[in-house]
């Protein structure tokens, strides 16, 4: 186990990454991205959606939705979103994250989305499997069998 795992919100790591895209932009405003605003705000609305059904089903089954504690997950939510993703809150952060940087116009900026991806996985996704597997068994083995990590 590695000091970080669980330990930053996923919220405030895609926070800090938009940061990051942010200061690229405007370090290297070349070469633009000509995206049309319409175009990020719609990427960015369904990150949004991404990030607020799953919490519904969550709740629906009494379930944390607590990222640092995964520990604490008392039922597998295996339905809905999660028929086509594993981890359709994540995407939608991503999806959220690529919105801005879309926004911004810039390529450079488009850094920071596998820079979140990347660190998503290793330090949240990856301890959040482990987890599981101990916790759910059987029943997690076939839904990873079944479900892609991302999409």
């Amino acid at each position: 186990m590695h000091l970080l795992e669980t330990r930053i919100p996923p919220p405030l790591v895609m926070l800090l990454c938009g940061a990051l895209g942010y200061a690229a932009a405007h370090a290297w405003p070349w070469p633009a991205l000509p995206v049309p605003g319409w175009v990020a705000a719609l990427v960015g609305l369904a990150g949004v959606g991404l990030n607020l059904l799953p919490k519904l089903a969550f709740r629906r089954a009494r379930t944390t939705v607590n990222p640092l504690c995964p520990a604490a997950a008392t039922s597998l939510v295996t339905g809905g979103i999660y028929r086509h993703t594993r981890n359709p809150m994540y995407l939608g952060q991503a999806l959220v994250l690529l919105g801005a940087v879309l926004w911004l116009g810039s390529a450079a900026a488009l850094l920071v989305v596998p820079l979140f991806v990347g660190w998503i996985t290793r330090f949240q996704i990856l301890p959040e499997e482990r987890v599981l597997a101990d916790r759910f068994g059987a029943d997690y083995a076939a839904f990873r069998r079944g479900v892609r990590r991302w999409l």
